[in-house]
């Protein structure tokens, strides 16, 4: 966490200064000298379970050797080979659930080696270096992919099939690439434009292109690329948030989080932005908690992160909890939120406090009131299908089979609009590889 950190407690405004000490790096990268260090702490096992953990299946005791040998453009090449996002993996994934909780070194309570922290000094060495690209594209097979969305699924699938010498355009709806990579992540996560500059880097391959403001079934019909093109993927993710559907849900003030995070990931004055005094985020995941921090962060006097569950049920990470308590975030379990009530600029926001009864999930008839001039909603996002005529889709999301393909020939997807896993940046990555593999198949004439 920033060491400066300051949070307002009297409701006094915080000056523009120290809201950007508020919003620097979360976690300073390591020296070349501490990243050395931590390499050799590695073991270099065989058969490593930090690797099966990794949804992309990075090598990581690989990687890990190679920084410890003064090879970190190497090992920089071994991440992106298997994970071409692994600057942003590094930063915003939880790593502490995934490879690094798989660490043999805890098997003896000892804590494990900071994967997540090497990685991201190897990328970072590569791309601050401006070395030589580490991917090759192939001679051009004449074969064209439409990509539907420029977020890590998309990005990473139109990147593999760049390397195989297919042409991409992506079609993006949003002015700029990155999916929530750019617009959906905690600022202090990705600071100096991070976003932006690992996507300038994947395209650096060459054959693809991308048409910004292009949206399926206003701009573009699914017939029309299918006719157009040799394949299409489709990583348009979860763009619809999710409203309460209780009384007082329009209520001026009651705003969806990702829009809030959105503005803030966008804004060249963070002093600008007004986050509301005393807030409410009503929410359980990574989202809720990147809300509520980034309001008390912003100036908010008292923010308050309600949750339907208990703190073992939430999507949130243990560490991103303990992130929220450190940064004075005040968490209430177990209540559901029944009404909001708007009167004179302040919100009253009515709950009931909850608890399991034979397994199920139920009101206890207690009620209290927590007032706030502005409530976040992080409460999950669904698909939007409009334009998705003929995909089957599966619990609210686009089916496909294990090759990433659709139920319409050729047309494939990944990322967070299919059941492939969490819904997080690594898993996108590697459905986008997924379905690369699957596209190439099915250019070459393999398909089944």
């Amino acid at each position: 966490m920033s060491e400066h950190l300051v949070l307002s407690k009297t409701g006094s405004a915080l000056t523009a200064d120290e809201i950007a000490a508020n919003f620097a790096d979360l976690h300073a990268p390591l020296t070349a000298q501490l990243a050395g260090v931590q390499a050799s702490r590695c073991l270099v096992c065989h058969d490593a379970p930090c690797v099966t953990a990794c949804p992309t299946a990075i090598d990581i005791p690989k990687f890990i050797r190679q920084i410890a040998t003064q090879n970190p453009s190497g090992a920089a090449r071994t991440i992106l080979s298997a994970n071409i996002m692994g600057g942003t993996c590094a930063r915003a994934c939880p790593t502490e659930i995934l490879c690094e909780q798989k660490c043999v070194l805890k098997v003896g309570e000892d804590e494990p080696v900071p994967i997540g922290a090497l990685q991201r000094h190897a990328v970072d060495h590569l791309l601050q270096n401006k070395a030589a690209h580490p991917f090759v594209r192939q001679p051009d097979t004449g074969k064209k992919v439409a990509v539907l969305g420029a977020g890590p699924a998309g990005l990473a699938c139109a990147h593999a099939l760049a390397v195989q010498g297919h042409s991409v355009q992506i079609f993006e709806a949003r002015s700029k690439p990155g999916g929530l990579n750019e617009y959906g992540l905690a600022a202090y996560k990705m600071v100096d434009d991070f976003a932006a500059r690992e996507v300038a880097f994947i395209l650096e391959i060459g054959g693809i292109a991308i048409r910004y403001e292009q949206r399926l079934s206003r701009d573009f019909v699914m017939a029309d690329l299918r006719e157009q093109y040799d394949a299409v993927f489709v990583g348009i993710g979860l763009e619809q948030s999710r409203r309460a559907r209780i009384a007082g849900d329009q209520l001026n003030g009651v705003v969806g989080a990702l829009g809030f995070i959105e503005q803030i990931r966008q804004a060249d004055d963070l002093s600008k932005i007004d986050p509301g005094q005393q807030v409410v985020v009503i929410g359980g995941g990574n989202t809720a908690v990147d809300a509520a921090i980034q309001a008390k962060r912003l100036g908010a006097r008292q923010v308050t992160l309600a949750y339907r569950r208990g703190p073992k049920q939430m999507g949130a990470t243990l560490w991103e909890q303990d992130l929220a308590a450190t940064n004075g975030i005040n968490m209430v379990h177990w209540v559901a939120p029944q009404r909001f009530v708007g009167e004179g600029g302040v919100i009253n926001v009515h709950f009931e406090r909850m608890a399991l009864q034979d397994g199920a999930l139920s009101g206890t008839g207690e009620h209290f009131t927590l007032l706030a001039d502005r409530v976040y909603l992080a409460i999950g996002q669904s698909l939007n299908e409009n334009g998705l005529n003929g995909l089957e889709r599966e619990a609210g999301k686009v089916w496909v089979d294990e090759r990433g393909q659709t139920s319409l020939s050729g047309v494939f997807a990944g990322g967070d609009c299919v059941a492939s896993g969490e819904d997080l940046t690594v898993q996108a990555v590697q459905d986008g590889k997924t379905a690369a593999a699957g596209i190439h198949c099915f250019l070459e004439g393999q398909d089944g």
